[in-house]
């Protein structure tokens, strides 16, 4: 993280917390490893031998900067704003979730740790990890649920060949939310010679900041690029919100800038007078999950209500707590997209462009869509398409019978 970033950001406290958000919601024995997790980052992460090999690994393995692209033909046919993308879906393992987890995988070597435990739901975070356990040779185990598994086979296939454990989840829904709890009982069997590598900006203090911070590098090069490339900042910002981890990154450095405008779009599913969602924001209200307040959807004993979306990883029941605070401040607006115009965003930028993007990522696309419609000529709207279809072309032709 650079200083420039750092200097944007005041948040969270000593005690974790966004506002009134976030926080260690764990047995005490628990909050003590957390809180040695957090100084060892804060040290670890400071040297430069850390800086100086995160840097190399940013440029040389993962392929940063990943670049701005102007979707010209689809900005012509919506009419109105230009839209612009982030790619992060050109990072190695097709996401922006190898970001954190090069830092998370060196920050557990510099640990000394045995392995490293996560969750997985549309399978990025897990082939991400997997992928960065191998580079510096840590155990990884990955828990991921039944269902997901099906969906996403092709990346249940790469994070078998690098070598990973993949647990099948067969608890509750079968999906992200079991798969979390899956992954923490068993990091709970051995927390000292264990490191969770948190797949987003959610769980107890300090992983919100840790993923935030590995993150926050999507903006910071946004940031200065569109700059470059267009004398001036985009006048809004697109990021699709599961955990949030993709729109935290790109929203980090552009926080102050208080003329460009943020959305955070969310999963309608089926429609958000059915029970088919994952509107977290919209619909939620606080409580606690997985260690940490935030908005949740919940029902009236406060236990997680079952959450669907088309896209596996945004089907959470919680999110992170910056977003939570940044929706309560009204810094960050949290609009929704259903499976319909997701599906559709998918296969326009397919055809016109000639990319395929992830289903989360597509969640944020059809809502640029709509806003560029709504927007003027000279206006811009940059997305951060932060992963590649690859994992869900089978399931979207399937779906619709391509």
């Amino acid at each position: 993280m650079t200083s420039s970033t750092r200097k944007n950001i005041d948040m969270p406290n000593k005690a974790g917390y966004f506002g009134e958000y976030g926080g260690q919601i764990i047995p005490p024995e628990l909050i003590e490893i957390m809180n040695q997790i957090n100084e060892a980052y804060d040290e670890v992460t400071q040297t430069q031998s850390f800086q100086k090999e995160l840097a190399q690994l940013n440029a040389e393995y993962i392929g940063r900067p990943s670049p701005i692209y102007y979707a010209k033909r689809l900005s012509d046919e919506m009419g109105g704003a230009g839209i612009f993308f982030k790619r992060e879906d050109l990072n190695h393992t097709g996401a922006h979730k190898i970001n954190h987890c090069i830092g998370e995988a060196l920050l557990a070597k510099h640990m000394g740790k045995t392995k490293v435990l996560a969750e997985t739901g549309a399978g990025q975070h897990g082939v991400a990890l997997a992928s960065a356990c191998a580079l510096v040779g840590i155990d990884c185990e990955i828990h991921m649920g039944e269902i997901d598994i099906a969906k996403e086979h092709p990346n249940v296939t790469k994070m078998k060949i690098l070598g990973c454990k993949l647990v099948p989840v067969s608890r509750g829904t079968k999906t992200l939310k079991d798969a979390v709890d899956s992954a923490f009982d068993e990091y709970l069997t051995d927390p000292v010679n264990f490191f969770y590598a948190i797949g987003s900006v959610v769980g107890p203090h300090p992983f919100p900041k840790i993923v935030r911070d590995f993150q926050s590098i999507v903006g910071t090069e946004a940031r200065e690029q569109f700059l470059k490339r267009e004398n001036k900042l985009p006048d809004a910002l697109v990021a699709c919100v599961g955990g949030g981890s993709n729109a935290m990154g790109l929203f980090t450095a552009f926080l102050d800038d208080k003329e460009v405008k943020m959305i955070g779009v969310e999963p309608a599913g089926k429609g958000l007078d059915t029970d088919q969602h994952a509107a977290t924001l919209t619909l939620g209200s606080k409580g606690a999950l997985h260690g940490f307040e935030c908005y949740t959807l919940q029902d009236e004993e406060g236990e997680p209500l079952p959450v669907y979306s088309i896209a596996s990883g945004l089907d959470y029941p919680g999110t992170g707590p910056q977003h939570c605070h940044l929706k309560d401040i009204g810094r960050v607006e949290y609009e929704t997209i259903n499976d319909k115009e997701c599906l559709e965003a998918f296969i326009k930028l397919s055809r016109l462009e000639g990319i395929i993007p992830a289903l989360e990522s597509s969640h944020a696309i059809a809502h640029a869509m709509k806003m560029a419609k709504a927007m003027d000529k000279d206006q811009t709207i940059l997305v951060n398409l932060s992963g590649r279809g690859d994992k869900d072309a089978d399931f979207v032709a399937d779906y619709l019978s391509l």
